[in-house]
């Protein structure tokens, strides 16, 4: 019939759309669909879930996002589909779906733009982002078994009740779950006799749950339509959206670090060793309520998982601790705290943790490489532990360069850089300075993604460093400090002869 014939004419459309014939030769364009003004509408309806990017050629963000969005299409090929659209070629597309710069990702569900992308950037990122994006907005719930099951997982998860199929609350809840998936995983029933178990009796009821704990139950905000009371309970109560104290894994890691934040590593395991793995979290979660109104969020994570960054980043080695916990607090800000004292299984070393934390009592930890004793070369060695003394002197002014001992680019600007320092030697207000910032924390205020990065604090605009985008030449540094530098450069010339 005509849906055979539609999706006939579709594979044929994708097929052509994967080939392109250039100079003669075959290229294939990989597993990312091209869709364009002329075919957006009728291709995006046949899926019911596709992740869009809309771009521009000349982007830059748009071209260092390509190869990861391939990847991620390879992988999930056969799962969700990944299109992209040129809104150079397809202005129309772009301009009906609000879209103002590049790249945009939004998900479409049946051909109608459902939600903006808010996911990671990377293939690994997309690729779990868009499995969790797939399938229905709810789950059917027929037995239960199937509320159990549900329920008895570690991301906050909503229940709806409803009296049939018929329901007008229950179009309504399809749309909240549509909406609100990110926030929440959302399942439904027609059968009502599941819910009483849970005290749920009334004809419409839903429910919040996090490892089978219901915090809210039936009809939330009676006053209020659907969609209005899960909005306000994402507000209201951040924790909701992942539960008290979630489960951190480095698929969630990103959306939970947006807040400050308390966690404790151990040997979490859910599937072997479900007990155990509450025994702890208990004790946190037991904790961290008397503390949920003071602005910390609270998280438990497998040690294992992040074996690497509890080195790296707070000096905490694998063998530290036995099997007892490591807590950790790392801020919104980047500021880092771990707790010296062993966890009690009573919660009191918890406890005094954050109390001593609330108070401001507890000493930052900051990674840093030791204090050289020796700093008498042109360019200045800075560490982590010397960073306020040096760069942040309020009488000079201090270029300074962030690099990694094994960077290329770092290894060719060193004997400029040093030719620089070389040159303004015998100036006292200006230091020409350098850290290698893989082994010392950066401060707040230099975003470091990439080396070398560097940076001028000005002597008397030390609250705010400007990132140095110029040529590397030694007279491009120096027609910069003549320009920006709060006193004129006073240059030696020494190896001028050179």
């Amino acid at each position: 019939g005509f849906r055979n014939m539609a999706s006939f004419l579709s594979l044929i459309s994708a097929f052509m759309l994967s080939v392109v014939i250039f100079s003669g030769a075959v290229v294939a364009r990989g597993d990312v669909l091209e869709l364009g003004d002329a075919d957006f509408d009728y291709l995006a309806a046949e899926h019911e879930t596709m992740l869009v990017k809309f771009y521009a050629p000349w982007c830059g963000h748009c071209k260092k996002l390509a190869p990861d969005f391939e990847t991620a299409a390879s992988r999930l090929k056969g799962t969700v589909p990944l299109a992209k659209v040129d809104c150079t070629a397809s202005p129309d597309t772009c301009g009906r779906f609000g879209v103002t710069g590049y790249p945009t990702l939004k998900i479409f569900r049946n051909g109608e733009d459902s939600s903006s992308y808010d996911g990671p950037r990377s293939a690994d990122g997309i690729v779990h982002y868009m499995k969790k994006q797939a399938g229905p907005n709810s789950v059917t719930l027929r037995s239960e078994a199937d509320v159990e099951a549900f329920v008895n997982h570690f991301d906050a998860s909503v229940v709806g009740f409803f009296s049939g199929p018929d329901s007008a609350q229950l179009a309504e809840f399809l749309k909240a779950a549509g909406v609100m998936r990110d926030h929440f995983r959302f399942a439904h029933t027609i059968n009502m006799t599941l819910g009483l178990k849970h005290g749920v009796d009334t004809d419409v009821s839903i429910s919040l749950s996090y490892h089978s704990l219901f915090f809210i139950s039936p009809s939330l905000f009676p006053s209020l339509p659907l969609l209005e009371c899960l909005t306000l309970l994402v507000f209201l109560f951040p924790f909701v959206s992942f539960g008290m104290c979630p489960h951190l894994t480095n698929e969630n890691r990103d959306k939970l670090k947006g807040q400050d934040l308390l966690t404790a590593y151990y040997d979490l395991d859910y599937l072997r060793n479900p007990k155990g793995s509450n025994y702890w979290r208990n004790r946190v979660m037991k904790v961290g309520y008397q503390f949920a109104s003071q602005g910390l969020s609270f998280a438990v994570a497998n040690r294992r998982d992040f074996v690497d960054e509890l080195e790296e980043e707070f000096g905490l080695g694998a063998s530290d601790g036995g099997d007892l916990p490591f807590v950790t607090i790392r801020t919104q800000q980047g500021f880092k705290y771990t707790m010296r004292e062993e966890f009690t299984r009573d919660g009191k070393s918890l406890e005094r943790f954050l109390e001593d934390y609330f108070a401001g009592r507890l000493k930052r930890y900051i990674k840093s490489e030791p204090i050289p004793e020796k700093n008498k070369g042109p360019v200045k060695v800075v560490v982590a532990e010397s960073f306020e003394e040096i760069v942040n002197d309020p009488e000079k002014d201090v270029l300074i360069e962030f690099y990694a001992p094994w960077c290329g680019h770092c290894k060719s600007l060193e004997p400029k850089y040093k030719e620089l320092a070389e040159q303004l030697y015998s100036d006292p207000n200006i230091v020409i300075a350098k850290m290698d910032a893989t082994a010392n924390d950066v401060p707040q205020g230099f975003d470091v993604q990439g080396f070398p990065t560097i940076y001028f604090a000005r002597a008397d605009k030390k609250d705010q460093p400007k990132r140095y985008e110029g040529a590397r030449e030694v007279k491009d540094f120096i027609k910069y400090l003549k320009r920006e530098a709060s006193h004129i450069p006073v240059v030696s010339g020494v190896r001028e002869d050179l």
